[in-house]
């Protein structure tokens, strides 16, 4: 599975309230600086730090860190951590502010990063721990600091690798890996460890969060720590990142989730951006990110039931991917080369649900199917019986919830004769409902096939709502057998609808002892789906309120 760029995700991600570190105040002012420098009184410098370089005269440094309690702060996997070393109160201790003698005059205080003069705190080496009055801000103290540390990580690769000090006990302590890794029986003895596949900023949130419980993340910076916290099985901080990718899920970053998700094994994570684009499909095929996914992510999109979209527009998605996954493959997009790129992703594409103008107008032309296919589809849209066809004609429902049904007859008959005539009930019901299918039914001679138009008109104006020309088989029991529209039929609140059914095949068995009123009560809410059935004019071949055809009605609320 290919990992999107996470530059690219960070895109994604930025908004206005994903800036904020997960856990932070939201503070909108600029953090506050807060430098060490050596001297006598002065902290021992963390090694990677640029200040390292800086004379114990009190010379200027070269990049300060930044950062204070309670506030948010990113790191940058290029830069390195933005995020300063100060105990969790945010305060310094026992210190007389110095200016920095290479800085600019100095600005108001919280003027950010940019401003003009850095106040400097000085902290004593000697007897610090008495400045901390909790093991929490002790250990806060330690992070990324030569104090007492016993080895040094080096992390990253080239010029972006940073030495980061550390202390086995504390880490020993967090994460069940580092404690294999310095106590367990193959433990390692060096003091230098390098760590070329982890950025540097995801390192520092992971020891941040180890030492401190704070947890700081930002677009930039989730995927990456996400997969540090998997690595070293820090479940704690692993939740963390989920839960501020849950809240920075939209519409356009949904399919470059999904492919991080999948491949960090994140199956909540994973269901959420799919169910994200099932109530957003258009919008979610439409963003940069929907080009870039795997074939295997684009499969399991395509497999869904629950997708929001007609599928002439999910095909041309679909082929637009097929462009790009070619040029990633270094193909021309010729329609050979999409068909050999989309793979087993092509049968999943529904092009029975098309109507044959759309059909004509895109798939037909695309050369992306074989002449063979082409034909076998104009025949399934165009004559009856229907041949079968190599892909799926199963309607895709883009509504949630559980799906209901009601059954208007008591009691089962033999017996109801088709010579053409359509069987048609008139109906209405007194909430907003969407009806996906019927239940109609079926031979009294054993298994057989039939075929069968479906319609929901609209009884004022005579407006065929939704229709569908398809076909059922049936097993010559009692039982009823769906029949499913293409799309949802939405249907109104008090409002004339006519349930018509047009069978072809041998003698059926028949509904009798007819309700005039059916009511649904959902098990979970108890809301009531009230159904009233009447007879409808003109020819009907014989169904009525009292007996006939089309005993089930299946719909979503």
């Amino acid at each position: 599975m290919r990992r999107c760029s996470l530059l690219q995700l960070a895109l994604q991600l930025q908004s206005p309230k994903s800036n904020m570190a997960a856990g932070g105040s939201g503070s909108a002012g600029a953090p506050c600086l807060n430098v060490s420098i050596p001297g006598p009184l002065g902290n021992v410098l963390p090694s990677n730090s640029a200040q390292a370089s800086a004379t114990s005269n009190g010379g200027a440094a070269a990049a300060p860190a930044v950062g204070g309690s309670g506030r948010a702060s990113n790191f940058n996997p290029q830069l390195g951590p933005v995020g300063g070393s100060s105990s969790s109160s945010g305060s310094a201790v026992a210190a007389n502010p110095v200016t920095v003698p290479s800085s600019p005059p100095q600005q108001p205080a919280g003027a950010g990063v940019e401003a003009a003069s850095v106040l400097v705190y000085r902290e004593p080496v000697y007897n610090w721990q008495a400045t901390k009055s909790t093991v929490k801000e002790r250990f806060a103290f330690l992070f990324n600091n030569e104090v007492l540390s016993d080895v040094h990580f080096l992390v990253g690769k080239g010029m972006g690798m940073q030495r980061i000090p550390a202390h086995r006990f504390v880490l020993a302590v967090g994460s069940a890996v580092f404690d294999a890794m310095f106590n367990g029986g193959m433990a390692t003895t060096s003091t230098e460890i390098e760590l070329p596949d982890v950025e540097p900023a995801a390192f520092l949130a992971l020891l941040k969060f180890l030492y401190s419980d704070e947890v700081q993340i930002g677009p930039e910076t989730v995927m990456t720590t996400l997969y540090t916290a998997k690595k070293y099985a820090v479940p704690a901080l692993e939740a963390h990142c989920v839960e501020f990718l849950k809240k920075n899920l939209r519409a356009d970053n949904a399919f470059m989730l999904l492919t991080q998700a999948r491949l960090f094994d994140e199956p909540q994570l994973a269901s959420l951006c799919l169910e994200n684009i099932d109530k957003n499909t258009s919008d979610a095929i439409n963003a940069e990110g929907f080009t870039d996914i795997d074939l295997d992510t684009l499969m399991a999109v395509l497999e869904r039931d629950t997708l929001g979209i007609r599928e002439v527009r999910l095909f041309t998605a679909v082929s637009r991917w097929s462009d790009a996954e070619s040029q990633r493959q270094q193909l021309q997009p010729s329609p050979e080369n999409k068909r050999r790129v989309l793979g087993k992703a092509l049968p999943l594409i529904r092009f029975p649900l098309m109507t044959i103008e759309e059909f004509a107008a895109g798939p037909a032309q695309s050369g992306i199917l074989t002449d063979r296919e082409v034909v076998s589809l104009f025949l399934h849209f165009t004559v009856n019986p229907k041949p079968r066809v190599e892909f799926i004609d199963r309607p895709r429902c883009c509504l949630r919830g559980k799906e209901c049904n009601i059954n208007r007859f008591q009691q089962v008959e033999s017996r109801w004769g088709y010579s053409g005539t359509s069987d048609r009930s008139r109906f209405s019901v007194n909430r907003r409902i969407f009806v996906v299918g019927f239940g109609l039914y079926g031979s009294i001679h054993g298994p057989t096939d039939y075929q069968v138009n479906i319609q929901i008109i609209h009884t004022d104006s005579n407006t065929a709502l939704g229709q569908n020309d398809t076909g059922f088989s049936c097993d010559g029991t009692a039982s009823t057998f769906r029949v499913m529209f293409k799309e949802p039929v939405e249907i109104l609140p008090n409002v004339n609808y006519t349930a018509c059914a047009t069978l072809k095949g041998p003698d059926s068995h028949y509904g009798t002892k007819g309700l005039r009123k059916v009511i649904h009560e959902a098990s979970t809410t108890g809301t009531k789906t009230c159904f009233t059935f009447c007879y409808a004019a003109g020819n009907n071949n014989g169904t009525s309120v009292e007996d006939g055809q089309i005993p089930e009605l299946i719909f979503y609320t």
